[in-house]
């Protein structure tokens, strides 16, 4: 059995360490609250008189139309991703055919050529058929880019489901559509929310797609939190608050499904 005086030194430890990590968002957090003065004071100032001030500021500027952008942008190529991943993870896991290993490197090897290789094409043919400054361009390289991360989870979460099972829905007369209905998506459910919460992460904080092809009509939340940096000076607060505001979205999402989460995230853990 542990040693019961070594199991709180390690609860402690993970504490500490929890802590550690936090410190930073808990700042971020804190300086929201202050004067632009008492942000950039040095040394910090742990002691001020709290303001909504900078979250006013925010609200009463067009910071709308960016985090609908990101909106619009996360979840049209999350459904995106999903509808494509799923059928796909099915085929090459179970159903797969003699190249399943090659189709499987082909996808996770798009991963592996730097965003600023494919930048200058890109923008070329997005400016050729006048798709700069467009959201739709942002939905389509998101789907692209989230596309073969999520048919490589959700090809693992579909190889944790016992065969028997299929069998027994074969058995049964249950078509194909029906047994993906039925039996797959219950089963793999925690892992479609997994996939889906990796993909929400990654197409909300992109930032270089956003940056290059996009101006005043398709700009997102990473786009307007640049905007916030001014060469004054004096723009913590501002920073930090806008910050806050972007970073709440993700993390109510991953609030809402934290169960899904870790199941999804555990699946396959354990043999």
């Amino acid at each position: 059995m542990r040693n019961p005086a070594v199991a709180r030194l390690l609860s402690a430890a993970a504490w500490i360490i929890a802590l550690i990590f936090f410190a930073p968002v808990a700042w971020m957090v804190l300086t929201s609250f202050k004067q632009e003065a008492d942000a950039a004071s040095s040394p910090p100032s742990f002691f001020f008189e709290p303001t909504l001030e900078q979250y006013r500021n925010i609200f009463s500027s067009e910071a709308g139309s960016y985090f609908l952008n990101s909106a619009i942008a996360t979840v049209t190529s999350t459904l995106l991703v999903l509808l494509l991943a799923v059928p796909a993870a099915y085929a090459l896991s179970i159903r797969p055919i003699k190249r399943t290993q090659d189709a499987l490197f082909f996808f996770i090897s798009t991963k592996m050529l730097p965003i600023v290789a494919v930048i200058m094409p890109i923008y070329v043919i997005a400016g050729q058929i006048r798709m700069l400054d467009n959201i739709l361009t942002l939905i389509i390289l998101y789907t692209a880019m989230n596309l073969p991360i999520a048919i490589w989870m959700m090809r693992s979460f579909f190889l944790e489901v016992p065969g028997e099972v299929l069998e027994a829905a074969a058995v049964d007369g249950a078509s194909l559509t029906r047994t993906m209905r039925q039996v797959l998506i219950p089963m793999v459910a925690p892992g479609i929310a997994a996939t889906a919460l990796i993909c929400v992460i990654f197409a909300w904080n992109e930032f270089f797609f956003a940056l290059n092809l996009t101006a005043a009509n398709a700009a997102t939340v990473p786009i307007y939190l640049m905007s916030t940096m001014t060469s004054e000076g004096l723009f913590l607060a501002q920073l930090s608050a806008a910050s806050v505001l972007a970073s709440l979205p993700v993390v109510l999402c991953g609030w809402f499904a934290q169960k899904q989460l870790v199941r999804g995230l555990s699946m396959g853990a354990v043999k």
